[in-house]
C-alpha cells in the first residue's frame, strides 16, 4: 500500500484541513488514513464515501463515523465548534439536487460554517425564489445548487450583491449532458462576478465559502484594532 502522506499544515496555512477522497481508495487505505488520523487526535471529513466501501471498512472505524449516504459524506471524531456570527446561504432548485447540497452543507458543518438552507426554490415556479431572495439577500455568500439548465445562477446572481458560488449538477434528461449545461449556463452567465465550481462539487463549493468567510472574519478583526475595539 502506498505510504501515507498527511498535509498536517494545510489548516493553518489556508484555513481549511486536509481533507479525504475516499472515491478511488481501497477500503485497507481508508482504515489506514483514519488510524493515523486517531492517532493524532485529529478530526477527518471524508467525502465520497459510498455504502459498499463504508462497509468494508474496519468494524472499529465503521462504527464511529457519522455517516450520511445521501451526501457519502462522514465525519471521524468531531466537526470545529459551530461558528453561528455568520451563515452561508444554501440554494438549492429541486430535490433531485440535493444530494450535492447535503454534500455542501455538511462540509459547512465540518468547518464549523452555520447554514441557511433555502430548498426546492427552481425557477420553474419564479415565484418560489422571489419570496426568499429577501431573507436570501442578508447573507453574504450564497452556495446555489442547480441542474437541468442552470437557469436559477443567473437569477440569484442578478438579484444579489452577496458572493455567489454555482454548482451545477447532473440532474437533467438528454441535452443536460450530465451537468455540462448548468456548467456553461454558470460560466457563461450574464450575472457578472458568478464564481463556478465542477459539476456536483459541493465540497468545492464549501470551502470557497469557507474561505471568503475566513477572510471577511480576518478583515473585521482587523478593522476593529484599527478601531480601537
Amino acid at each position: 500500500m502506498t505510504p501515507l502522506t498527511f498535509d498536517h499544515g494545510r489548516e493553518a496555512r489556508i484555513g481549511i484541513p486536509e481533507c479525504v477522497l475516499c472515491e478511488g481508495k481501497a477500503p485497507e487505505h481508508i482504515d489506514a488514513i483514519l488510524a493515523e488520523a486517531a492517532g493524532r487526535g485529529s478530526s477527518l471529513l471524508l467525502t465520497r464515501l459510498d455504502k459498499a466501501t463504508r462497509a468494508a471498512l474496519a468494524s472499529k472505524h465503521a462504527r464511529t463515523l457519522d455517516y450520511e449516504p445521501l451526501s457519502r459524506t462522514a465525519f471521524a471524531g468531531e466537526p470545529t465548534a459551530l461558528q453561528p456570527a455568520v451563515e452561508v446561504a444554501l440554494v438549492s432548485a429541486g430535490t433531485s439536487d440535493e444530494a450535492v447540497a447535503r454534500e455542501a452543507e455538511r462540509t459547512l458543518r465540518f468547518l464549523g460554517r452555520g447554514v441557511r438552507r433555502f430548498s426546492d426554490i427552481g425557477v420553474a415556479g419564479l415565484w418560489r425564489i422571489t419570496e426568499r431572495i429577501g431573507e436570501i439577500s442578508t447573507l453574504p455568500v450564497v452556495i446555489v445548487v442547480a441542474g437541468m439548465d442552470g437557469a436559477l445562477f443567473s437569477v440569484v446572481g442578478g438579484l444579489l450583491g452577496s458572493a455567489v458560488i454555482a454548482v451545477p449538477t447532473s440532474t437533467g434528461y438528454g441535452a443536460a449532458e450530465g451537468g455540462r449545461t448548468a456548467l456553461n449556463a454558470a460560466l457563461t452567465s450574464c450575472a457578472a462576478g458568478i464564481l463556478v465550481c465542477n459539476i456536483d462539487n459541493g465540497f468545492g463549493a464549501a470551502c470557497a465559502a469557507s474561505r471568503i468567510l475566513n477572510r471577511l472574519g480576518t478583515k473585521a478583526a482587523s478593522d476593529s484594532k484599527d478601531q480601537g475595539g
